[in-house]
């Protein structure tokens, strides 16, 4: 039987091992979430770009085969997309907490604390005491305190540089934010989350000893049946070498999606599309070959966002055997760690 790893994280969730699926556009699944649930840990599904029918279609899908009310997952929001229509923002954002679900979570926003305070305003007029667990994430001591102090975020995400997807450009190496944030905390703080590159239980384990809380991690857990990467896909992310990513807009630029806040870019595998924007190619002709590799299914072309710690994973196993093994990693490090400090 899985044991619990005993964490500020695990306690507030009530898992057994202390790593997040974090929410990814266009790659979370229900299914992975709940998947990542079994297997100990906690998933997110992500709003993104979606319509309010979809999601509570996707939520409403899974609420009636759980035997609890409350929906052990949450929904991740870009913060930036609430703001551009912010009727559909409260919508999508009650279509998540009218769905029960356990966490939501925010990140890329003007003004994050907006939507942190309707989710509190939410919980209260519902009047069934449950709290809505709030996860924000931060890349920076500064936004860390803001995050913590002015919204009262139940847990931040501390997102390094190394980070697939989008993050903040001028964000630090994660072994010096994940410290940074921490000692920015008032003891009772939130717990720190560590984010960016994270492929292993090895490196959760090491985090765990600079005290933080807990790890969540995205490109681990687009190698999984339940995620809706393509085969192609998986397949790039597998044969991925340690230099293989870049940080770029370039795929923003193709697709149309630039309502990022300033600062913010992405980290994907480098190909053809991102060379010919670095290297001026007229990005209507980039936009087209973009478009046709989406339909032909070609990573050639197309996005595949991954983090630094890709070349670490070489294989597709389910969500939840591959928090099982997470759990079994962390606890053996653990241990080690526990042993160096033994008397000779």
């Amino acid at each position: 039987m899985m044991s619990r790893i005993n964490t500020a994280l695990t306690r507030l969730l009530g898992t057994k091992l202390p790593v997040v699926a974090a929410p990814m556009a266009g790659a979370s699944t229900v299914h992975l979430a709940l998947e990542v649930g079994r297997g100990g840990g906690f998933g997110f599904i992500a709003a993104g770009y979606e319509p309010v029918e979809q999601l509570r279609a996707e939520l409403s899908s899974v609420s009636s085969t759980l035997p609890s009310k409350l929906l052990p997952l949450g929904v991740g929001y870009l913060g930036w997309k609430l703001d551009e229509s912010p009727n559909t923002g409260i919508a999508l954002l009650n279509t998540a907490l009218e769905s029960n679900v356990q966490a939501v979570w925010f990140a890329f926003g003007k003004d994050l604390g907006r939507w942190v305070r309707h989710v509190r305003d939410f919980d209260s007029q519902r009047g069934s005491g449950r709290k809505t667990v709030v996860f924000v994430l931060v890349s920076s001591r500064e936004e860390a305190v803001v995050a913590a102090h002015d919204w009262q975020a139940d847990v931040l995400v501390a997102q390094g540089i190394e980070s697939g997807g989008h993050g903040h450009a001028s964000a630090p190496s994660l072994l010096t934010l994940v410290p940074s944030v921490i000692s920015a905390l008032a003891p009772n703080g939130p717990p720190v989350l560590a984010a960016g590159g994270l492929a292993h239980g090895s490196q959760v384990a090491a985090f765990l000893t600079l005290g933080a809380a807990g790890a969540a991690l995205g490109t681990r857990f687009l190698l999984t049946p339940e995620s809706k990467y393509t085969a192609a896909q998986k397949a790039a992310l597998i044969s991925a070498g340690a230099g293989s990513t870049t940080r770029t807009l370039s795929f923003d630029r193709a697709r149309g999606t630039l309502g990022w806040p300033e600062g913010v870019d992405g980290r994907a595998l480098r190909n053809r599309t991102s060379e010919d924007a670095n290297a001026g190619v007229n990005m209507l002709d980039v936009r087209a070959k973009f478009l046709e590799a989406v339909q032909n299914d070609d990573p050639a072309r197309m996005l595949v966002w991954a983090g630094e710690g890709v070349s670490l994973m070489t294989e597709i196993k389910g969500a939840k055997d591959i928090c099982e093994e997470i759990h079994t990693e962390v606890v053996q490090r653990l241990q080690s760690v526990r042993s160096l400090l033994r008397d000779t």
